[in-house]
């Protein structure tokens, strides 16, 4: 039986918290590392009624994508409903594990999810993710020490790319020095010009370690004096994950797109909004799981048809469709979030012997529609 380190790590790997937004607050909440899991639970929101599902359940776990604790508190008495929510999983002794807006940029994350749920193709991130900070640096060492180099630099996280490790370049070329007085030269003698056949070893590494990489070539190099350069590269490119997703869907009027959503998202009172001509073509389609409007920017020159999001405001929506942007799908937040539980309960079960649970209770706060 895994322990929830294990899970821990695994959910971590695949929603590394570092994505996470810097005002949010991911991650293992409450539960003791080593204790067993047998059972896991998902859901949107970790209210009291989730809480005693957990319980009722049997689960070991409960993972959520929204924090309990988003701010700071100094304690969690049963007298308010946070407080009662994390004293039911104590009593049970079900852990808590957030994955917010790490899950939300994430591959296989919210968006997503909500992606492929609407059937979308050619899915890439509205908002991609710059990859890490990147740097190169440029060694030179005589032909006899450089494997020993590459190697010390390898060890230190230099040379990593994709899947891929112990990536390096060398080139062939000779080196000049001359020694000055109080030098001790590995190669050579005080006073004279020496010249060496030397490689050129080059490497890329994160800039988060740098000074690891800078520290190891130091150490490894046999000169007292070694030279190399570290550079800044210029553009780290983008990766696959980021805010929201866009891609393609066959064809359709924008009230058949909408039909499309409220079949597949589950029933809440908010229902589906539209705006937009409900006759207007749709096949590019933009989303972003929760709340979406801070994204409005990034679709008004873009070549999206239509963009479903929640919890859009009365004049930020009418100035965007003011400027003949795409149309808006407004959907409870709750029910668009909800699309990535089962998409990540299956994946874990796939990965780790665990039962897994999806909680279809509606958390949504919205309760009429009249």
């Amino acid at each position: 039986m895994p322990a929830l380190k294990d899970l821990t790590a695994l959910i971590h790997d695949w929603y590394p918290p570092a994505t996470a937004e810097p005002w949010d607050a991911v991650g293992l909440v409450h539960g003791d590392p080593e204790q067993a899991v047998k059972k896991v639970m998902f859901a949107v929101d970790p209210t009291p009624e989730v809480a005693e599902e957990a319980a009722d359940v049997k689960a070991d776990l409960l993972v959520v994508h929204h924090p309990l604790f988003l701010k700071p508190v100094h304690g969690f008495a049963a007298t308010t409903p946070k407080g009662r929510t994390l004293s039911r999983l104590v009593k049970a002794d079900c852990a808590l594990l957030t994955a917010h807006t790490n899950a939300d940029k994430a591959v296989e994350g919210v968006s997503d999810a909500l992606a492929t749920a609407l059937g979308l193709s050619d899915v890439t991130p509205l908002v991609p993710t710059p990859g890490p900070a990147r740097d190169k640096l440029i060694a030179f060492a005589p032909a006899d020490a450089a494997p020993p180099v590459r190697a010390a630099l390898a060890e230190a996280g230099a040379g990593r790319i994709g899947d891929y490790e112990f990536a390096s370049f060398s080139s062939s070329g000779q080196g000049r020095f001359r020694p000055l007085e109080g030098a001790n030269p590995t190669i050579g003698a005080v006073g004279q010009i020496e010249t060496v056949e030397e490689e050129r070893i080059e490497v890329i590494f994160d800039r988060v370690h740098r000074a690891d990489v800078v520290r190891a070539l130091l150490a490894a190099h046999p000169y007292e004096e070694p030279a190399y350069d570290v550079l800044e590269l210029a553009d780290p490119g983008v990766t696959d994950v980021g805010l929201g997703r866009i891609g393609t869907v066959p064809g359709g009027t924008l009230a058949q797109f909408a039909e499309r959503v409220a079949e597949v998202l589950p029933a809440t009172s908010h229902g589906v909004r539209v705006a937009g001509d409900p006759q207007r073509t749709v096949k590019r389609v933009a989303v972003c799981g929760g709340a979406g409007d801070s994204l409005l920017g990034q679709l008004a020159g873009s070549d999206a048809d239509v963009y479903l999001t929640s919890d859009l405001r009365h004049h930020p929506a009418a100035e965007f469709l003011e400027q003949d942007g795409p149309a808006l799908v407004d959907v409870a937040h709750w029910a668009a979030e909800w699309t990535w539980l089962p998409v990540v309960a299956e994946r874990l079960a796939a990965a780790i012997d665990v039962d897994t649970h999806v909680s279809t209770l509606n958390t949504d706060p919205w309760t009429m529609h009249l």
